[in-house]
């Protein structure tokens, strides 16, 4: 079944989400189905969500959801776990962490609040491993003013995310940008209607070379220049 069919026919707890994200979660967390996983989704609300993850992740899944509302904790079932505190808390977010390790995918659904999405984006991602995901969903609000937001305000999330692609790209700035551990640590950001996801790698080598054809210079200096990072 897929994801959407699953909404759209629940009986279960409330879930709300919007129909355009379903195509970006079935691109980005499909191939994470039926394998031992730690997903946190950020925001509980009604409970739904967390119990459609599990139905969709599969039972080696632990999914953990986040809220600041303790009447959030009776929502519990067995392979849902809840904990309750502020998202950009680091002192609140490392417990999580001490408790499940940290998260494989994490899906930001929480207070849309610009100053809280970057607080828990600065912790968390640089503690995911080298494969992991990181999703922000309801961007909406980094244009509303009493979210933080606005078109160019610096505290935006999507502003925020738009330095970070050049920070992706540091490397091809001749100078002007200072590659950092975000250019190391990142292999993809993926913007979406409302979504941004990005996905981790550790990206240690970008150097090009040209392979076919007849070498310029013979097969050993090729090789040398693949091998030595030179083009």
């Amino acid at each position: 079944m897929s994801l959407w069919k699953d909404f759209l026919e629940n009986r279960n707890r409330e879930t709300f989400k919007c129909h355009n994200y379903f195509p970006v979660y079935e691109r980005h967390f499909a191939s994470w189905k039926n394998r031992s996983l730690v997903f946190m989704e950020i925001g509980v609300d009604k409970g739904g969500s967390l119990q459609m993850w599990q139905r969709y992740f599969g039972p080696m899944a632990k999914i953990i959801g986040i809220d600041i509302n303790p009447e959030c904790k009776k929502l519990e079932q067995p392979g849902i776990f809840i904990r309750i505190g502020d998202q950009s808390s680091p002192e609140f977010l490392q417990s999580v962490i001490d408790e499940f390790g940290a998260p494989d995918i994490v899906l930001d659904d929480g207070s849309h609040h610009m100053k809280h999405i970057s607080a828990t984006f600065n912790y968390l991602y640089p503690k995911q491993h080298k494969n992991a995901l990181y999703m922000v969903e309801d961007l909406c609000t980094c244009y509303w003013e009493e979210y933080g937001g606005g078109i160019d305000r610096q505290e935006s999330f999507i502003t925020i995310t738009k330095n970070l692609i050049d920070s992706l790209n540091a490397d091809h700035s001749r100078g002007a940008i200072t590659p950092d551990s975000f250019t190391r640590q990142t292999f993809a950001i993926a913007c979406y209607d409302g979504i941004i996801v990005f996905e981790k790698g550790d990206v240690w080598r970008k150097e090009c070379c040209r392979t076919g054809g007849k070498p310029a210079h013979g097969f050993r200096s090729l090789l040398k220049k693949i091998f030595s990072g030179t083009r």
